[in-house]
C-alpha cells in the first residue's frame, strides 16, 4: 500500500491560511485535516473534535510528558499539539494528510520527517496588510492581535526555509498557485 503524504500548510495569523486550507479542502477531498489538541479557548463556530481537541492545561502537560505529541508549542499564550501516533497510523494507511502548522511545529514535523513532510509556507502581502486583516477579524483584544503581528514579523523572516512559498496578495491567484503545488505533492511516488 503507498504510504499517505504529509501536507503542511505553515503562515503567520492573519494570512488568509484558514481561508486557503477551507478552500484547498473542498476542492481536494483526498486531503484530511488533522485536528491538534489546544488549551486555547473555543471561538465561536468552532466544534471541539473537528476545529482542535480542546483540552486544559494540566491534560496538555501529562501528554507531553508522556512523549505523546509529535510537535508541540505554546503560542499566543496557549499550548498546541498534534499526536504521533495518530499521523503515523494515518500516513501508513495511505490517508494524505494536511496541517495547519505554525513556524516551530513545521520545525518539528521536517525534524521527524524530513522531506516526507513538505511544508508551504503561505506570506502576507505585507505587514501592513496582516495588521490590517487581523483587526477586521474582530477575534481578539488589542493586546493579542500586537503580539501576533510581533510574532508575524519573526515568522515572516523565514518564508523561503520550506519546501514552498505563496504570497497571499490575491486569494484566487494564491489559491490557484497552492491548490497546483498540493496536486503535484499527492501525486509524487
Amino acid at each position: 500500500m503507498k504510504k499517505g503524504k504529509i501536507v503542511i500548510i505553515v503562515a503567520p495569523s492573519g494570512s488568509g491560511k484558514s481561508t486557503l486550507i477551507k478552500k484547498l479542502k473542498a476542492e481536494l477531498p483526498e486531503l484530511v485535516e488533522s485536528v491538534s489538541f489546544t488549551t486555547r479557548p473555543i471561538r465561536d463556530g468552532e466544534v471541539d473534535g473537528v476545529s482542535y481537541n480542546f483540552i486544559d492545561e494540566n491534560l496538555f502537560k501529562s501528554k507531553i510528558e508522556s512523549n505523546d505529541f509529535l510537535e508541540w508549542a505554546k503560542v499566543h499564550g496557549n499550548y498546541y499539539g498534534t499526536e504521533k501516533s495518530f499521523v503515523e497510523s494515518e500516513i501508513k494507511k495511505g490517508v494524505n494528510l494536511l496541517f495547519d502548522l505554525d513556524v516551530q511545529g513545521t520545525d518539528s514535523f521536517k525534524s521527524y520527517f524530513k522531506d516526507e513532510a513538505k511544508a508551504i509556507f503561505i506570506a502576507p502581502p505585507s505587514i501592513v496588510e496582516l495588521e490590517s486583516r487581523l483587526r477586521n477579524r474582530g477575534t481578539e483584544t488589542t493586546g493579542i492581535i500586537n503580539l501576533r503581528i510581533e510574532n508575524s514579523k519573526k515568522e515572516i523572516l523565514r518564508k523561503d526555509d520550506y519546501d514552498h512559498c505563496v504570497v497571499n496578495d490575491n486569494l484566487d491567484r494564491a489559491f490557484g498557485e497552492l491548490r497546483d503545488l498540493v496536486r503535484s505533492i499527492l501525486e509524487e511516488n
